[in-house]
C-alpha cells in the first residue's frame, strides 16, 4: 500500500522539525492544564472529582490543535492526583465508594501528573503542590529538596562536552569525558536531598520517550533498593521523562491496598474470552492507543472493572499498582518532559519554579561538587531581547532562599 510505505518513510526523530513542533504543542496542552488542575486542588476537594475536571480540560485543548489533520491526538496519561504519602499517579473511580470519596487535606503534599500527546509524540508533567497554604517548615524543605534533586538531575543528563566552548580540540576532549554513572547519579542526588533532612524514593524511574512510547530502551533508576541498573545514556536526539521522588521518610516503598485503576497496553496479544475484556480492549485500542489510561476513563466503569481482570492476566494490560511510602510519610515527584539537542537541553513540559520568596527552609545545599554543577546551564545560551539575567542556581541553592536559576531553553 503507497500509505504504509509514506508512513515507513516518515522521519519520526527530533531531526525532523515537525515532531519538535508536535512535542511542544502537547507540552503546551500538558502545562496549561496542570495550572488549570493545580488551582482546583484545595481543602475539602474529592481527589476523582478534579482528576475529571483534568481530563475534560486535556480533551478540550487537545480538540483545538492540529484540526481537521489526519493525525491521532490524544490524553498521554490521565489526570491523576496523589495525596501526601502516595508515590505513584492514583487516580480512584466513583463507583468505589470508599475512594471517590477521598478529599484533599489542607498542608498536605499532592502530586498532580498528567499529559498530551500529538501523533503520538507524548508529553507527561507532574508537580507537587501544598494544599491550601505556603509551604512551611518540612513541607519547604521537601519542596526544596525535590526541586534542586531534580534541577541537578537535569544537568547531569546534558551529555558530556555539548556546551563546551572553545577550539575544536578542546571541544573534542570534553566530548571524551564519561558521562556519570548513575550510581554516581544517585550518590549526588541523595547530597542534595539529604541537604533539607530528606531521603530519594527508592526506585524512581526516567525513561526515553519514543513515538507512541513513553518506556523506552533507556531508563535511569535512582536508590534502586534490589540493585537494579538502569540503560544507556542520554544523548542528543533523545527525549524523555525525567523523574524525581524526594520523601520526608526514608524513601522506601510498599505497595497500598488502593484498587490499581491506572493500566497501559502492551504490544502482547491474547484470545480473551470474557465480552467485557474484549469490549474494554477494544474501547482502550481506539482511545488510548498505548498510552497510560484510567479505568475511570472508560465507558462503563463496572464494566471495565470486570474486564480489565482477565486483560491484565493474559498481559494484555499492564497494570500499574499503587504505591506509597512505607513509612506513611509525605512525598514529593516532579516529571520533565525534555527534549536534547545540538543546542543542549530543553524543557518540554516542566513544571513551575518554586516562589522562592515565599518558601524559607532553615536550611541549604552546602556541598561544593553539587553546587558546581547547579551553576551549570542546561543549554547553550542565547541571547534574548530585553530579557533580565537570571541568577544561576547555584545561588539560589547556597541561599536558600534567593530566586531559582533560569529554565534554560
Amino acid at each position: 500500500m503507497a500509505d504504509k510505505k509514506e508512513t515507513e518513510e516518515v522521519d519520526y526523530t527530533l531531526n525532523n522539525p515537525d515532531t519538535l513542533t508536535k512535542y511542544k504543542s502537547a507540552a503546551q496542552i500538558s502545562q496549561k492544564v496542570l495550572e488549570a488542575v493545580s488551582a482546583l486542588c484545595l481543602a475539602g476537594a474529592k481527589v476523582v472529582e478534579i482528576c475529571e475536571k483534568g481530563d475534560k480540560l486535556l480533551e478540550e485543548e487537545i480538540s483545538k490543535v492540529y484540526r481537521g489533520k489526519k493525525i491521532i491526538k490524544g490524553i498521554s496519561h490521565p489526570t491523576t492526583v496523589s495525596p501526601s504519602a502516595f508515590v505513584t499517579p492514583y487516580t480512584p473511580l466513583k463507583t468505589d465508594e470508599s475512594e471517590a470519596a477521598v478529599e484533599l487535606k489542607e498542608g498536605e503534599a499532592v502530586k498532580i501528573q498528567l499529559g498530551a500527546q500529538i501523533d503520538g509524540f507524548g508529553t507527561i508533567v507532574c508537580d507537587t503542590i501544598i494544599v491550601g497554604t505556603i509551604p512551611e517548615g518540612r513541607s519547604a524543605d521537601l519542596i526544596l529538596a525535590t526541586h534542586y534533586a531534580n534541577e541537578l538531575l537535569l544537568r547531569l543528563m546534558v551529555p558530556p562536552g555539548l556546551l563546551t566552548a572553545g577550539t575544536d580540540e578542546e571541544k573534542a576532549k570534553a566530548a571524551k569525558v564519561k558521562a556519570p554513572s548513575q550510581s554516581k547519579i544517585t550518590s549526588l542526588l541523595e547530597k542534595v536531598v539529604k541537604s533539607y533532612d530528606c531521603n530519594l524514593v527508592e526506585h524512581t524511574t526516567s525513561w526515553q520517550f519514543e513515538r507512541n512510547e513513553i518506556e523506552g530502551k533507556k531508563k535511569i533508576i535512582l536508590a534502586p533498593g534490589d540493585g537494579t541498573k538502569g540503560e544507556g545514556t542520554p544523548e542528543v536526539g533523545d527525549v524523555w521523562g525525567v523523574e524525581m521522588g524526594v520523601s520526608l521518610g526514608s524513601g522506601k516503598i510498599k505497595n497500598f491496598e488502593n484498587r490499581a485503576t491506572l493500566h497501559r497496553r502492551t504490544t502482547l496479544t491474547y484470545a480473551l474470552k470474557r465480552p467485557s475484556s474484549k469490549k474494554i480492549l477494544n474501547e482502550v485500542v481506539k482511545k488510548f492507543g498505548v498510552f497510560p489510561f484510567s479505568l475511570r476513563q472508560l465507558e462503563d466503569e463496572r464494566d471495565a472493572k470486570v474486564g480489565v481482570v482477565e486483560c491484565v492476566r493474559g498481559n494484555v494490560f499492564r497494570q500499574y499498582e499503587v504505591v506509597g511510602d512505607k513509612d506513611g510519610e509525605a512525598v514529593g515527584r516532579l516529571l520533565t518532559t525534555i527534549a536534547i539537542t545540538k543546542n543542549g537541553l530543553q524543557k518540554l513540559a516542566a513544571p513551575p519554579t518554586p516562589d522562592f520568596d515565599k518558601i524559607k527552609s532553615d536550611k541549604k545545599i552546602t556541598d561544593e561538587e553539587v553546587l558546581k554543577i547547579l551553576e551549570q546551564p542546561l543549554a547553550k545560551e542565547t541571547k534574548p531581547k530585553n530579557k533580565k539575567k537570571k541568577k544561576p542556581a547555584k545561588k539560589a541553592a547556597a541561599a536558600g532562599d534567593d530566586e531559582e536559576s533560569s529554565d534554560e531553553e
